[in-house]
């Protein structure tokens, strides 16, 4: 019986030693397979092939009209409708009625202070006959050209210090100056379009209480444009040499010509640009709108050979390659730029350049490309 016991228990001891042993073998090959896979990384590369091009630098920027302008009231009062309704989008010419403040008010006040004028020389007449005889015909021609309704005329020149104090001490020549800046205040109840322009804005209705200060509405210049363009510090130097720009849609269609007018000399810290504006001539009777995004270019001279690579693949002027399966740096040479890319030459035909940020291989992995 216990013999039978020791070969069955031997058995089973054997069996069971062997599945321990089909088990731990397996386990070693998954853990080393998974090992494996955990080494390699997938990159996108390009097979570089570089070709010979005529080379471009894009920017791109946004038209905006040369003026844009607040309209605010100067004066107190109701509010009146000019030449036109001002709404966003109306057109209006240089010279027109943009709008009005009710002045009766301010109109009569102004007509009694040159009545009060009026009387004030009237009342000096009879001294300037006795004591200014040579005087009295300027005199009297002032005082029948001041009319409520008419600008005070010219005041006449003094021809002596004495002429001068007289009339100072009757109060004439103060009261002049003061209907005078009445005068000029009364302009400030009609606003007249200073350009050819359009309505953005408006922010007051006619009928509405004009305080100082209250806005009205807001204007721009039409047919005249200008583009802010961010242009980055390696390419500005190409910019100012070539002066013209040609500007394009979203589609590629040719819209117009322009030239630098000015340079901000405010560099943008996290883009590292210039803000670089220029004038635009449009094309073929294109139309052009405040707030269109257009494609800004120039051609460079020299045709280079050169391949294309995203913007993210180059960092400080090297790219990572691909060789043996390994992250190799290498120093490259920007020469042209797009929106979302870069001209690069200093790279052999066939090398493999990864088209994405990786760090250099610290670990022991291993790398493999993916063509893009």
């Amino acid at each position: 019986m216990k013999r039978n016991q020791i070969i069955i228990l031997s058995i089973l001891f054997l069996v069971f030693a062997l599945i321990f042993i089909v088990i731990k073998g397996k386990k070693k090959t998954v853990e080393k397979s998974i090992k494996e896979a955990q080494t390699i990384v997938y990159v996108p590369v390009k097979t570089v092939k570089n070709q010979e091009k005529e080379l471009q630098i894009i920017s791109y920027g946004q038209v905006s009209p040369n003026a844009e302008i607040d309209i605010a009231v100067e004066v107190q009062g109701k509010l009146e409708q000019g030449a036109m309704y001002l709404r966003p989008g109306v057109k209006f010419t240089k010279g027109q009625v943009l709008f009005r403040v009710d002045n009766e008010e301010a109109f009569y006040s102004l007509s009694a202070r040159k009545t009060q004028l009026a009387n004030l020389v009237v009342g000096a007449m009879p001294d300037i006959e006795l004591d200014f005889p040579k005087e009295k015909s300027k005199w009297y021609a002032f005082l029948e050209n001041i009319q409520a309704v008419k600008r005070l005329p010219e005041l006449p020149e003094f021809n002596s210090n004495k002429e001068r104090m007289f009339m100072t001490s009757r109060g004439i020549i103060s009261e002049y100056y003061n209907i005078k800046s009445t005068e000029s205040r009364m302009e400030k109840y009609v606003y007249i379009a200073p350009f050819n322009g359009t309505v953005l804005e408006t922010y007051a209705e006619p009928g509405s209480i004009a305080n100082p200060g209250t806005r009205l509405a807001r204007i721009a210049k039409t047919g005249e444009f200008e583009i802010k363009v961010p242009i980055s510090m390696m390419d500005i130097a190409s910019y100012q040499k070539q002066g013209s720009v040609t500007f394009t849609n979203s589609n590629g269609e040719l819209i117009g010509h322009g030239s630098i007018n000015r340079i901000s000399d405010v560099i943008n810290q996290q883009t590292q640009s210039v803000d670089v504006y220029y004038s635009i001539k449009p094309q073929n009777n294109q139309k052009i709108y405040s707030g269109l995004f257009l494609n800004v270019s120039i051609n460079q001279s020299a045709i280079k050979k050169s391949i294309t690579v995203p913007r993210m693949a180059v960092t400080d002027g090297k790219v990572n390659v691909l060789k043996n399966e390994q992250v190799v740096s290498r120093q490259i040479q920007v020469v042209g730029n797009k929106p979302d890319s870069l001209y690069i030459s200093g790279l052999e035909d066939g090398e493999k350049v990864i088209l994405e940020k990786v760090e250099v291989n610290k670990n022991g992995k291993k790398f493999k490309g993916i063509i893009r």
